[in-house]
Order: structure tokens, then C-alpha cells, then sequence
């Protein structure tokens, strides 16, 4: 017999990875799929998921082709990927429409009067704070951008699909029912629906007060089971087209909760720093606390009656995609590879001759919520090149982690002086670099940062099924590359972030101005 090993799914904003991995974290073979979102200017998000399905069973035709792994040595399925989506499906468990992601505000005017009263703090009645803080640590958001404003969006502007609507599923039980055929998510899986009491040794259940509060259906919301849970095994005739035992399927839980565990770094207060379509700071805490003025939250951790810091940045490595796409690419002509990218703005200095780039292309979420942020270079001249625009896009996305890091310190009550780093910008030495320079903490990165998830989805299952304890974890992910900061870099960028922070207070009033929705 061979190694035993994990079927991983890592569903990101981009598009599936699908990984066969071994429960010492070995990437035995890999697939990546695109798939296209659709953005509409009413703040629209969608992407198909049927598209994704497709995609998932054809990597893994794939990866059992390629014999890099023994079907007969399949112990388990994990899955992962993005979270605060959401896919209607009908009675038998067909989508009725596209999936509408953690991007699509459409629903913000009804999430708005939804949480909110005559009298709000930070867009909520006072009465509708307290207690989704208290029960949950955090709250459906007024600008919609989470299944709250989703189902609402649905249920007024779309009552056909609504209709038809029998369970509204995150995307990753969404794939959980492909695989299993049951309809069922945990408490992680729904964190952004804010239905859950996540106080320690509190019962497991939607709340039926939040519920109330936010007018969701209850009978839409999927069967709720314990995060952690087997979902049952492959479907016999799943099981039989890909080539695989009916092995068992683990619920899946959020990206964030597998970057933690694909770090290695799982101590309480070690760091991780993500760069993929978006980006994060987390790590373990021992509390449960909630940070309303900066939008950020504790949530149910991975180990019992632990949490993990929750955060996000809208743009990140999509800043990088946009500008490739967008500003260097051409109608029917791809534009360059992102390591070419990175290799052109290696030729220009740190700070990029004064250029800043602010990547607020879809708005900000953490550390504030402001949906109608946009990007922006500032200070152009005559002398601005395409290797310091390039440039610029790397240091704006650290810039913004920079401030997120201000944070997320504060949160925590201490300071974190080293942090992993994955996703796919983590790939490039020269963003590692950056993000040393601009954070001024030492950044170690592990091996295959692109597939930290893949690892971490391989590691929860496994511990799910009782074939792996998260104390090895650490010796499971080696860190290949070490960047500590530049004290050079840190002299130009040290008041370049000062002016970074100063034009959010500056612009933020022309962009409420310039974006104000027209209902």
C-alpha cells in the first residue's frame, strides 16, 4: 500500500484547486481551473456554479489519470475555499441561479433596513448590536455583502428565483452535497451568516432570535452539524465515474481556518499573512472579542474553545490580475504572466519614485467598511514608467496590509513579530520582500505558498477523521525562505505609509460622492 491520502478541494474567488495530498502534507499532484465572475455595475458578483462542479470532477479525472496517487489509498475528501457566498438551489439540488459571492451588495439597501433602526451606530440599531455580538462575536454587514443581504436581494429583486429556491448553501456545502448529496453546513461553514451562538459550550443551532432579527428563512438554511463532521460518504455513482472508494467526506470550513492549519503556524498569537484574490492577517486567540469600529471579529478556532482573528481586504492579488487584465493586456491577447510582472517591477526602486497605489478596487472591508472605495495611483509625473506602476501595485497591497497589521496588533493586545506567508502573491520574492519592508516584520514563507489551503483542507480532514492530531502540524509545513526588513526600504516607505493613511481620510468623501448607489 501507498501513502494514504486526501482528495482537497480549495474552492477560491479564482477558481477550484484540486489537490491529491497525503496526511503529511505532500502534494502528490495538483489541477487549477479559472472560472469567470461576472460583475455588473449595480454591484453585482456572480459566478456559475455548476462551472466549478464541472471543473472539480474533471481535475480529479486528472489527478487519478496521472498516477501520481493510488485510488486504493484514498482515505478521505476535504474541502475549502471561499465563504460569505451564496448558491440557491432548488429540491433536488440544482442551482436556480448564479452563485452571488462575498462581492455582490446588491442587497445592501434591504440588509440596511434590516439591522438598522431609527437610531444606528455604524449602520445597526444599538438593540441589534448588542445581541449579535454577544450571541456570535460579529454581524451580518448593512452593505450586503454577505448571504444576509443576499437572500434579501433575492427574495425582492428576483422572486422567481426565489421561489424556487428550497436551501440557500454556502459555496463549500454547495460541493459537500456534489459529493455526498446531503444539504448540510456547521458553524463554521456559516460564520458569515451571523445565526450561530459561538459563545464557548453554547448549543449547537441557529438562534432562533437572529434568525428573527435578520428576516432569513429558516426553512431555507441547510441542516446544521458539528464542524468537523463526516457528511457521509461519496455517492455510489459519484464514487464509480471518478474511479474512487465511497470514502468519507468532511464538511468544509472557510479558508481561513485551512490557511491557519497550512501555515504551520497554530500556536496561540503566530501569525499568518495570506495574499490571494484577497487578503488576511490571523492567527490563534484565546478570547472571543469583536472590534466593531474596524470590522473585525473572533471566530470558532479549530481547536475547542479557541478562535481565529477574522479579517479581510476586498483586492489583493486581484489588484495585480486587474492590472494585468485591464491596463496591460489586450482585446483577445492575454496580457504578461504575473512573474513577468514581478520581474519588471524589480527594475524599479522601492517606493516607485513616489507613486502610491491604493487598492480599494471593490471597496474595503477591514479596517473600515466602506463599500465605495476605489483604487487610485497618486502622484504620477512624466517620469512614471510601467515597471513603477507595476511596483506600485505590490506596495499599495502591502501598504493596505500594513494598516490591516496596525489592526490586528491592537485586536490582539500585542505585538507579532513574525509571519508566515501564502496564497499565490507569496510566490514572488519580491512581494515577500515588500511586505518585510513595508511591515517591518520578518516573513517566512512556506513551501508551495499556492497551495497552503490544499494543505490545510488535507490537514482538517485528516484530523476530522481521527488520522492526525494538530499538534503535527507544525512539523509539517517547512518554511523555505526567510525576508527580513531592509532598513534602506523602511526609510522611503515609512512616510509613504503615512501619506498611504492620510489619502483614505482625504478621498473617502469624494468617493462616497462619486459612488453614492441610486436606488
Amino acid at each position: 500500500m501507498g501513502l494514504p491520502w486526501i482528495l482537497a478541494i480549495d474552492l477560491g474567488t479564482g477558481g477550484p484547486k484540486t489537490g491529491a495530498v497525503t496526511l503529511k502534507g505532500e502534494i502528490l499532484s495538483h489541477a487549477i481551473t479559472a472560472v469567470h465572475t461576472r460583475y455588473t455595475s449595480d454591484g453585482g458578483a456572480t459566478q456559475d456554479p455548476t462551472e466549478w462542479w464541472r471543473a472539480i470532477t474533471h481535475d480529479i479525472g486528472s489527478l487519478i489519470r496521472s498516477g501520481a496517487a493510488r485510488p486504493a489509498d484514498l482515505a478521505g475528501v476535504g474541502i475549502t475555499g471561499q465563504w460569505g457566498s451564496t448558491v440557491p438551489v432548488d429540491a433536488a439540488g440544482r442551482p436556480v441561479s448564479g452563485c452571488l459571492l462575498w462581492a455582490d451588495t446588491r442587497g445592501g439597501p434591504f440588509s440596511a433596513r434590516a439591522v438598522g433602526g431609527p437610531v444606528s451606530l455604524f449602520g445597526y440599531s444599538p438593540v441589534n448590536m448588542v445581541r449579535w455580538i454577544q450571541l456570535t462575536g460579529g454581524a451580518p454587514s448593512p452593505n450586503g455583502a454577505d448571504p444576509l443581504g443576499h437572500e434579501l436581494y433575492l427574495r425582492n429583486c428576483e422572486p422567481e428565483a426565489y421561489a424556487e429556491t428550497a436551501t440557500l448553501l454556502e459555496p463549500l456545502d454547495y460541493i459537500g452535497m456534489c459529493f455526498t448529496g446531503r444539504r448540510a453546513a456547521t458553524p463554521a461553514s456559516m460564520i458569515l451568516s451571523w445565526l450561530t451562538d459561538n459563545r464557548p459550550g453554547a448549543p449547537l443551532r441557529y438562534a432562533p432570535e437572529l434568525i428573527g432579527r435578520s428576516g432569513r428563512d429558516p426553512n431555507r438554511l441547510p441542516e446544521l452539524i458539528a464542524t468537523g463532521s463526516v457528511l457521509g460518504n461519496i455517492s455510489a455513482d459519484l464514487a464509480s465515474d471518478l474511479g474512487v472508494p465511497q470514502v468519507p467526506v468532511v464538511a468544509g470550513v472557510p479558508d481561513l481556518h485551512t490557511a491557519y492549519l497550512g501555515s504551520g503556524a497554530v500556536a496561540p498569537y503566530e501569525a499568518h499573512v495570506t495574499i490571494s484574490t484577497t487578503a488576511w492577517i490571523a492567527c490563534e486567540v484565546p478570547f472571543k472579542r469583536t472590534d466593531v469600529l474596524h470590522q473585525m471579529a473572533t471566530v470558532p478556532g479549530v481547536r475547542p474553545n479557541t478562535y481565529l482573528v477574522a479579517n479581510n481586504h476586498e483586492t489583493a492579488g486581484l489588484c495585480l490580475k486587474w492590472m494585468r487584465d485591464s491596463l496591460l493586456g489586450a482585446d483577445g491577447v492575454a496580457g504578461p504572466r504575473y512573474e513577468d510582472l514581478c520581474a519588471i517591477a524589480e527594475s524599479a526602486p522601492p517606493g516607485s519614485g513616489g507613486v502610491i497605489f491604493t487598492p480599494w478596487l471593490k471597496g474595503e472591508r477591514t479596517p473600515v467598511e466602506d463599500r465605495t472605495l476605489r483604487g487610485a495611483f497618486v502622484n504620477l509625473s512624466i517620469d512614471t514608467d510601467r515597471a513603477r506602476l507595476v511596483r506600485s501595485v505590490l506596495e499599495g497591497v502591502a501598504f493596505n496590509a500594513r494598516w490591516l497589521l496596525d489592526a490586528v496588533e491592537g485586536f490582539a493586545g500585542r505585538r507579532l513579530p513574525v509571519l508566515r506567508i501564502l496564497g499565490g502573491g507569496a510566490a514572488s520574492d519580491l512581494w515577500c520582500q515588500v511586505h518585510a519592508d513595508i511591515l517591518g516584520r520578518r516573513i517566512e514563507r512556506v513551501a508551495e505558498p499556492m497551495f497552503a489551503n490544499l494543505r490545510g483542507a488535507s490537514f482538517f480532514a485528516g484530523i476530522s477523521l481521527g488520522k492526525l492530531a494538530i499538534k503535527d502540524v507544525p512539523a509539517l509545513v517547512p518554511v523555505t525562505d526567510t525576508f527580513e526588513p531592509d532598513p534602506g526600504a523602511r526609510t522611503v516607505y515609512e512616510p509613504m505609509y503615512r501619506e498611504f493613511k492620510n489619502l483614505y481620510d482625504r478621498l473617502h468623501g469624494v468617493y462616497a460622492r462619486l459612488n453614492r448607489r441610486i436606488d
